[in-house]
């Protein structure tokens, strides 16, 4: 089908325009962005009036659930999920079950996603067998099979052999390791230690969970040379080590997630098990940190970090509640709003989840790696159409994914949300459409 979006404010963080164009899509790719050719005969025209074009988001971090957890998100509800909130391209994380550590795995969910069209699907492979953190797996079969990276996802690896082996493993076929740093024997808490978990008794994660197993990381990559992707970073202190470690040139990139930094551990308040996350939420100091670190390109990547959590598992004490959130919906408005409060603006805003997650992701999207993220001739056809002046408050039974559990909904946050998705093209093919005047 041949497309043309029309009267849109062109967006694109990647190469620095902004400003009114036409954009013109045939077979997947876009034709020409501005001057549209006079003999262009469009199938569909977009009116893009009072609206930003922008690339199709990337997210990092997203739990689909499938396979082994269809009750509490199938690939069909969480790839809409995706779409409705502007995101063409996800990475989905290992920790299914059974565990993507098998080639036959990955492929099929792969195949079942295309099939879809919702949504680009980036897996990643498990780092050790079955998450055991004890057996590698076959890296360069998961590779071959459609895998961007390994990871252990949130299950522990406690044998520093076991990383080493995996990171110089890596480094030797240039694959890259994501790892959330956490260690295995501070972290096992339920929120972040400091005066609201004392009060409210709860067992505690210090900072040191996370900048320990940050130092053991930045030593093994001294060592091996592997590249490796912090997930989901949550304090001020590791903000820090990281911009250090940046500053000596490691081959180091990072994430941050629209929970960390958006909220603080005071908005647990009375035990709310919807604020139950991992990382837990910490103090307003890491949270500032995490937004000026967001801001000078410390934390490369913001992330909707989405795991939905059916309502048994999360209707339940604090301490015994399954953690997680739905998010994709949400990633969007929430780096606006994030660009808005910091003074950050709309370019970094809309880089952070674009053009910024691709180059962490880098060699590994292949041919799609020159186009992904961005708006450029040529390139794929993976397209965001959305309204910068509406503003929204979140009805968690109005979400498309199956889970319907967020931190952000507005009978608790209060939060009113800026920016609403219109139209969402992946490839050319609209996935998404809303009505202007949709809620």
């Amino acid at each position: 089908m041949k497309i043309l979006i029309s009267n849109g404010r062109v967006v694109d963080p990647a190469s620095g325009r902004d400003g009114p164009a036409d954009i013109a899509i045939a077979n997947g790719r876009i034709l020409a962005i501005g001057k549209v050719a006079p003999d262009f005969a469009a199938d569909r025209t977009i009116d893009a009036a009072g609206l930003v074009v922008a690339p199709g988001l990337v997210d990092l971090a997203a739990r689909l659930r499938e396979p082994g957890h269809e009750h509490e998100g199938m690939l069909e509800s969480e790839l809409a999920a995706a779409a409705a909130g502007g995101v063409t391209s996800l990475v989905c994380l290992p920790d299914t079950d059974p565990t993507l550590d098998e080639p036959g795995l990955v492929e099929m969910l792969k195949f079942r996603a295309r099939k879809l069209s919702r949504c680009r699907l980036f897996p990643l492979g498990a780092l050790t067998r079955g998450l055991a953190g004890e057996v590698l797996t076959e890296m360069a079969e998961l590779t071959e099979a459609g895998c961007v990276g390994f990871s252990q996802a949130d299950a522990v690896l406690r044998d520093t052999q076991v990383l080493s082996r995996a990171l110089q493993y890596a480094a030797t076929f240039g694959y890259t390791v994501w790892l959330r740093p956490n260690d295995p024997w501070l972290g096992g808490g339920v929120a972040a230690s400091g005066a609201v978990a004392t009060r409210l008794g709860l067992s505690g994660v210090p900072v040191a969970a996370e900048t320990i197993a940050l130092h053991t990381l930045f030593e093994l990559v001294r060592s091996s040379g592997a590249r490796v992707h912090l997930c989901r970073l949550s304090s001020a202190a590791g903000v820090a080590l990281l911009r250090a470690a940046k500053a000596e040139g490691l081959p180091v990139t990072a994430d941050v997630s629209i929970n960390s930094l958006h909220l603080t551990d005071v908005d647990i308040g009375y035990f709310n098990p919807a604020m139950r996350l991992v990382p837990p939420l910490r103090q307003q100091r890491d949270r500032d940190a995490l937004r000026a670190g967001l801001a000078d390109g410390t934390i490369d990547a913001l992330v909707s970090d989405h795991t939905p959590v059916d309502e048994d598992a999360k209707t339940l004490p604090f301490a015994e509640a399954e953690p997680g959130a739905t998010g994709l919906e949400l990633l969007l408005s929430l780096a606006l709003k994030w660009g808005e409060d910091s003074g950050a603006g709309l370019h970094r805003a809309l880089a952070t989840v674009s053009c910024e997650p691709v180059r962490v992701l880098g060699d590994a999207l292949g041919s799609l790696a020159s186009s992904a993220g961005r708006l450029v001739e040529g390139g794929v056809a993976d397209v965001c159409v959305f309204d910068p002046e509406a503003r929204w408050t979140v009805t968690p039974a109005a979400l498309r994914s199956q889970g319907k559990h967020t931190p952000f909904a507005f009978d608790t946050s209060g939060f009113e949300l800026p920016g609403r998705v219109r139209a969402t093209l992946v490839a050319g093919h609209v996935a998404h459409e809303a009505a202007r005047d949709a809620a």
